[in-house]
């Protein structure tokens, strides 16, 4: 039987959002599929999506950048520690974009959203109800420059993952 020639580790540098910075390392595999799995799930969810001003419910692009949590843990998780912990790796580029970048946003915007939503009347649509809140602007704005950084993440996990935009 032959032996086969071990991998190539593919080298990559990519730019980070949310005040990560750079990296530059050896991808291996298991760090490249963990990438295209994040890289799948970030792109198919309203955090990269436009949202625009009459679109959408702000709670329902809340819930799925909730979403994210717990997807990227699951994917961490399975891939196991190849994927590793540290700023020059999938593993620990995916945990620092959640608590640098999403938690932050979603400690801000969730309990304060919801304080909001609890006031609607029955006879009030969720969407006319979320028009009328006084930070709706605010938040619509502070979501569109999180998915400037999450797509920043998305070009990141493409590159890794060996699948360039």
């Amino acid at each position: 039987m032959a032996k086969q020639a071990p991998a190539v580790l593919k080298e990559v540098s990519v730019s980070l959002p949310f005040g990560i910075g750079s990296a530059k390392w050896q991808a291996d595999p298991t760090e490249q599929n963990a990438a295209w799995s994040l890289y799948v799930e970030l792109v198919t969810r309203i955090a990269v999506q436009s949202l625009g001003t009459e679109q959408g419910l702000l709670r329902e692009a809340l819930n799925s950048l909730y979403t994210l949590f717990g997807t990227t843990r699951e994917v961490l998780r399975s891939a196991g520690p190849k994927v590793g912990a540290s700023r020059h790796s999938v593993g620990g580029i995916a945990i620092a974009v959640l608590n640098n970048g999403l938690r932050p946003f979603m400690a801000r915007w969730h309990p304060t959203l919801e304080e909001w939503e609890v006031q609607r009347a029955s006879n009030v649509s969720k969407k006319v109800h979320e028009q009328n809140w006084s930070e709706v602007a605010q938040m619509r704005q502070e979501l569109t420059e999180l998915r400037s950084d999450l797509e920043q993440y998305a070009i990141a996990l493409a590159k890794i993952a060996g699948v360039e935009q």
